[in-house]
């Protein structure tokens, strides 16, 4: 057998779009497009240290609820039955202090400052949404879903966000572009295509008048001929991470606090591959009181359903 060879030179490397260094190809890069690069790695260290910031934040913070949750606890009531301990409180200092330390320029809403000084209007500025103890009915009757949520919007846009269960030890995090985790481990929303096979959750939410509670029970009432089950677990911002864990399919509130409700767990699912949005099927606004989560294949199934269920 012969056997022919045939040798190709190579093409000249012009300088001009072209740098070598010991010989290997190193492609010139527009001083623009290192410029944008440069900003956007800054860009995603300082949300890194935001995001780490938080994580210490809600651990310290934890750590008092995981203590109280076995105590005694001093009950106040903000509404007939809308509660808050000497715990809520404690939390809310710990944190805002210690991201205060870190972040002097940043502006800072909270639960439970609220509730005291009235309500803080949100700006385009870094601003930290707190809810110190989500779940507090659940932590006066020792039933573990509770947790810290902490919120970064930039922009008003949510940006970072932070929650944990202190009892159970689950960390979710998320950060806008950065992936979503639970203990440090990737998560994603459930692959559910049938609203008939989803589970849904939702909350009874603090009022107790009876044109409230009659609307309540009604939506539900319908939407439970459209879904698998339902689950009230008493927390709006552990839902949201069951959305984002794939342990629930579906979720929706009206009325529920306010924005420190949804502003950590609206960057994890949407981190997570979900969908969060008005119940309507309007575009999701964190100061509304008003919110819808699933995967992006429920979401013009659930919207219907919920808007039949009026």
């Amino acid at each position: 057998m012969n056997f022919i060879c045939i040798q190709i030179a190579n093409p000249p490397l012009h300088h001009s779009s072209a740098s070598t260094l010991s010989g290997v190809f190193k492609p010139r890069i527009p001083l623009s497009v290192s410029l944008i690069s440069q900003k956007t790695m800054a860009e995603n260290d300082s949300l890194a240290q935001f995001l780490a910031s938080a994580v210490d934040a809600a651990k310290k913070a934890g750590q008092l609820i995981r203590k109280g949750f076995y105590e005694i606890k001093h009950v106040e009531h903000k509404g007939q039955v809308d509660l808050v301990t000497e715990t809520d409180k404690a939390a809310e200092d710990l944190i805002f202090n210690h991201l205060k330390q870190l972040y002097p320029t940043h502006k800072f809403i909270g639960e439970e400052t609220t509730a005291a000084c009235g309500v803080t209007e949100l700006t385009d500025d870094p601003t930290w949404i707190v809810d110190p103890l989500d779940g507090t009915t659940n932590f006066v009757h020792g039933f573990p879903f509770v947790c810290v949520s902490i919120g970064l919007t930039i922009g008003k846009i949510p940006t970072v966000g932070v929650v944990y269960n202190p009892i159970m030890d689950e960390l979710f995090t998320g950060i806008r572009g950065g992936g979503a985790f639970l203990n440090e481990n990737p998560i994603k929303v459930s692959s559910q295509s049938e609203l008939v096979k989803s589970l849904l959750a939702t909350g009874a939410g603090t009022k107790r008048d009876k044109l409230t509670v009659d609307a309540t029970t009604g939506k539900l009432n319908s939407l439970l001929f459209e879904v698998r089950s339902l689950r009230m677990s008493g927390s709006c911002a552990l839902n949201l991470c069951g959305i984002a864990c794939g342990r629930l399919d579906l979720f929706y509130e009206l009325g529920f606090g306010g924005p420190w409700d949804v502003a950590g767990g609206a960057v994890i699912v949407t981190e997570a591959g979900g969908s969060v949005y008005d119940p309507s099927g309007k575009d999701f606004d964190i100061t509304s009181q008003r919110v819808a989560a699933s995967n992006p294949l429920l979401k013009d199934a659930f919207v219907k359903a919920l808007q039949k269920s009026e």
